[in-house]
């Protein structure tokens, strides 16, 4: 497996295309006005390595589209190469708004033993595309907008419940790192867990 995810991970490839890749895609309209003057939510947590950090290569991202910010992130290679094997990296295109929670690469190493290797087989595809559609919601959502029990309704078509408590933002379970990443057609909030359909 380890062999595997360091070959995927040099792919130049970003995260963001499989939200691009459904930019005609109907789902319940989840978002409020995408021009919000709420200040944004702190919810980062500290990292204790620096080039550790999931904003790293974060700093000025308003200008650049999700496919450019992604690309500046190292903790996101797994996520792209998980793409380049669904198929989905190649349909990137303008579009949006769009919210990406996108797991690291711990959260990709937290899962069971073998799971990725799987995933990443041609014979998995498709359940790999609802895996990674599943953490893409149509619309552009600050932190500030999202509320405690709210549902949204995903690309992939199920449902993920938003909790907040003490400032901290979750989405299924999986805590927000680092929210509201800017982007000229939407917003990444990093997340500590892979989101499964159920």
């Amino acid at each position: 497996m380890t062999a595997a995810k360091t070959s995927l991970r040099v792919l130049p490839t970003c995260f963001v295309a499989l939200a691009l890749a459904f930019g005609t895609a109907s789902c319940a309209n989840n978002t409020p006005d995408t021009a919000t003057t709420e200040p944004a939510m702190d919810t980062e947590m500290p990292a204790t390595d620096p080039a550790m950090a999931p904003d790293a290569g974060m700093d000025d991202t308003s200008g650049k589209n999700l496919a450019e910010n992604a690309t500046a992130v190292p903790q996101m290679s797994t996520l792209t190469a998980a793409l380049q094997a669904a198929g989905l990296a190649d349909k990137a295109s303008s579009g949006g708004p769009y919210t990406v929670f996108a797991p690291t690469n711990e959260a990709f190493d937290a899962l069971p033993a073998g799971t990725l290797t799987d995933l990443l087989k041609p014979e998995n595809k498709s359940k790999l595309v609802d895996i990674l559609t599943y953490h893409v919601v149509p619309g552009s959502m600050m932190a500030a907008d999202l509320t405690d029990g709210q549902e949204l309704t995903t690309i992939e078509g199920k449902k993920l419940k938003v909790s907040v408590s003490g400032g901290t933002v979750t989405v299924n379970g999986a805590s927000v790192l680092k929210a509201d990443v800017k982007s000229s057609n939407g917003v990444t909030h990093v997340i500590d867990k892979v989101l499964l359909p159920q």
